[in-house]
């Protein structure tokens, strides 16, 4: 199984330049039914604070940190798909090719990432220069299969946590490709919240060990983070 590239940021960007790279552009989205304003108390939140998390972790995982610096767009962007993909159902393309915040977006980033038990976990915040705004997949677009050329795939809302004054979203996306004649798969869950003009992302992938076969990602784990990534940063 593939699941990106493997360097480990030096600004996150190898933030495994990863999971944000191929399979997981899509935290602009959220799920209907979460959207609830952003709180007065939330101008006052601290991405730095994200760092918290690594306490969450024990010691057989791998911890990398990244100190609050300005927005990355080789991270954030996500990565387009190739031209020329079909989507089923028609018309949900933006949904299954979306972009973690749009081009041009300003602002600053910190992350954590921690590695063991077979997964991945990317923990980024996100303040940015103005809201990013939300797009709703709708009941039609909750999950898209695409194809085309040697790229084919599916995107799909999952459950996430609800969190109080944040619009939030799970999304599970899978890629096939073939890299010289062999098929490959990577996967990638994505859970987002949206506050204010905050984010807190979190990727969960498995970890391509030598001579083992993937482990199952540990969803639970990926929606807790997301609480207490939420629950960090704000006062």
């Amino acid at each position: 199984m593939v699941t990106g590239p493997a360097g480990v940021p030096a600004n996150l960007v190898r933030v495994r330049c990863v999971v944000v790279a191929v399979l997981v552009p899509v935290a602009v989205m959220a799920s209907a039914g979460c959207s609830h304003s952003g709180r007065s108390e939330d101008a006052g939140a601290d991405i730095g604070k994200i760092s918290a998390l690594r306490a969450s972790f024990g010691p057989r995982f791998t911890i990398t940190e990244v100190a609050p610096a300005g927005i990355d767009p080789r991270v954030l962007a996500g990565q387009k798909l190739p031209e020329g993909m079909r989507f089923s159902p028609e018309g949900c393309g933006r949904f299954a090719s979306g972009q973690l915040v749009p081009a041009g977006t300003e602002g600053n980033m910190a992350a954590v990432s921690a590695e063991g038990e077979g997964n991945r976990y990317i923990v980024i915040a996100v303040e940015t220069n103005e809201p990013v705004p939300v797009v709703d997949p709708g009941t039609q677009c909750r999950k898209v299969s695409f194809d085309g050329g040697s790229v084919r795939g599916t995107v799909e809302v999952v459950d996430v946590p609800k969190i109080e004054g944040a619009q939030t979203i799970g999304v599970h996306r899978v890629v096939q490709t073939v890299v010289d004649g062999k098929a490959r798969t990577g996967e990638v869950y994505n859970y987002s919240a949206h506050f204010g003009d905050y984010q807190v992302i979190v990727a969960a992938n498995p970890l391509v060990l030598p001579d083992k076969p993937p482990a199952p990602v540990n969803t639970q784990r990926a929606r807790d983070l997301l609480i207490a990534g939420v629950n960090a940063i704000r006062n």
